[in-house]
């Protein structure tokens, strides 16, 4: 690999623009080809990276030493597939999903590839928004040695604070960021509507929600889960607790047993420090 690696782009989205525009204003890199299945969306990446040809087809790109992938889920599979026909020459494949590993690009890795996923554990709704506040942000990499070590100086430079994930974990490790960030988001938008049906009012609910919710990340990133933990399972209250999961199930059954749920797991976490 050169000094300063050329990098192709495959899947104009949010993640790779961002991820790409990092890297070419740090000087990390050259971004060279660009290709994405809406072929408009190429020539607006190229112009926000500052760097890169749009290509129409995947035949067409050039050679590159890192090959970055930021389609969907679903489509790595098949890009990777793909670009395995293409004969290219052997070099780095990574792709940014959080649930999917290195593997997911088998048919590159049978050719010689280098293979490797970098998930950046942040949000990519907006390109500009996201170049921003990239600093600081938590990567998790796993997959092929060289292609790891390759894609932590390059993620280290433009911010990233990178650790490790078993392949085999890769999985798990992404469950785990759903349950910390989207399915708490689930939780938050259950409270407030059981306080709405309990007639609290919408401008004390705001108020109330805020103060507990600051309240209770604050202890836990303090004093950890076990420490924060409190309430009526933590108390191992079981007659509060089978009374107040009846009326959450007669209000909303999902509600009902996800509370049962998590008051288990509450009162195991506090006698044990585990969950299960």
């Amino acid at each position: 690999m050169t000094q300063k690696p050329i990098v192709n782009l495959i899947g104009a989205g949010n993640v790779g623009q961002t991820l790409c525009h990092l890297l070419v204003r740090a000087g990390l890199c050259d971004v060279q080809d660009i290709t994405n299945r809406t072929p408009e969306k190429s020539s607006l990446a190229a112009e926000f990276i500052g760097a890169g040809r749009p290509v129409t087809r995947l035949q067409d790109m050039r050679p590159a030493d890192i090959w970055l992938i930021t389609v969907s889920d679903t489509s790595v599979a098949a890009v990777a597939a793909d670009l395995a026909a293409c004969d290219q020459s052997p070099a780095i494949a990574v792709h940014c999903s959080g649930f999917l590993s290195a593997t997911e690009m088998a048919p590159l890795g049978a050719n010689g590839w280098q293979l490797a996923s970098a998930h950046p554990a942040t949000t990519f709704a907006n390109q500009a928004v996201s170049v921003a506040q990239f600093a600081g942000t938590y990567c998790g990499l796993e997959g092929d040695e060289t292609a790891v070590a390759t894609l932590e100086l390059l993620f280290t430079g433009i911010g990233a604070r990178c650790f490790p994930v078993r392949t085999e974990a890769k999985a798990l490790y992404h469950a785990a960021a759903v349950l910390s960030c989207n399915l708490t988001t689930v939780l938050q938008a259950i409270a407030q509507e059981a306080w709405a049906e309990a007639g609290v009012p919408q401008d004390a609910m705001h108020g109330l929600h805020a103060a507990l919710l600051k309240n209770t990340n604050d202890t836990i990133l303090t004093l950890g889960p076990e420490a924060a933990l409190t309430g009526p399972a933590a108390r191992n209250d079981r007659d509060v607790v089978t009374r107040q999961h009846a009326v959450v199930a007669d209000w909303h059954p999902e509600a009902g047993g996800v509370y049962e749920a998590l008051s288990t797991m509450a009162t195991r976490l506090k006698q044990t420090g585990k969950t299960r």
